[in-house]
């Protein structure tokens, strides 16, 4: 049988702030099975950012397992984190956490430099390409629209061919038609690589796309939660154009 790209067997997170100890994960169990798309919803401070953390070895659980790919995360060093996520994870952020000072093909080169790859501007370029910015290469950061800087931050996560792709609200700095855009290059481009994706969005019919929704409230899976009939993606497209 084949193991899930993603494995929670009770899993739980405490972050200490002034008054003490914060409970913000309570015993999460699931599995991601490998290829499939999973959104995440939830109000807001249901946790949902912080799962997705735990899932990328950003944040450590207090208590329980994380099994990514067959290996358990929660006993890896920091150093080895680094390593597992640099091979195998992808993570797109709300904000783009572009290097300013580098240009969009050497912001999506970088991962690949770090890993050693030695055709890493050919790869870079190429991904580039595909969100459609080939032409921006040379750009900064500060040249571009907060659109661009979303392709760049998608090409930078996807360059290194990841099994795993973590995207935590990847449109809330974008309009709705940059948003769009977005999330159509990264279902299709999901889709052509076969990578598993968990979205964290505070949208339920963008969730609804994904092939299973999870919601979240006060730390924990809401069993009561009934997901939206999926929306099909030239549905949403024109929706959003509307």
């Amino acid at each position: 049988m084949t193991s899930p790209a993603l494995s929670l067997d009770m899993a739980s997170l405490s972050l200490q702030g002034n008054a003490g100890a914060v409970e913000i994960l309570h015993g999460i169990s699931l599995d991601v099975p490998k290829g499939e798309t999973m959104g995440l919803i939830g109000p807001s401070g249901s946790g949902k950012s912080s799962l997705l953390m735990l899932m990328g070895g950003l944040e450590r659980a207090t208590s329980g397992r994380i099994m990514a790919l067959g290996q358990d995360i929660t006993e890896m060093s920091e150093d080895q984190l680094a390593r597992f996520r640099r091979d195998h994870m992808g993570v797109v952020f709300q904000s783009f956490h572009l290097i300013p000072t580098m240009t969009a093909l050497e912001n999506v080169a970088t991962p690949l430099e770090l890993a050693g790859k030695p055709d890493a501007m050919e790869r870079a370029l190429a991904e580039l390409e595909a969100v459609g910015l080939g032409h921006r290469a040379d750009h900064y950061p500060s040249q571009l629209s907060g659109g661009e800087q979303q392709r760049v931050a998608l090409a930078r996560a996807l360059a290194p061919r990841p099994d795993i792709l973590l995207a935590d609200e990847p449109t809330g700095n974008l309009d709705s038609a940059n948003g769009a855009a977005i999330i159509e290059l990264l279902f299709s481009l999901q889709a052509e690589r076969g990578a598993t994706l968990v979205l964290v969005t505070h949208d339920p019919a963008l969730a609804a796309r994904c092939d299973r929704t999870l919601a979240l409230r006060d730390g924990r899976i809401d069993t009561a939660f009934a997901a939206p009939e999926t929306i099909a993606p030239e549905t949403t497209a024109q929706e959003a154009t509307a």
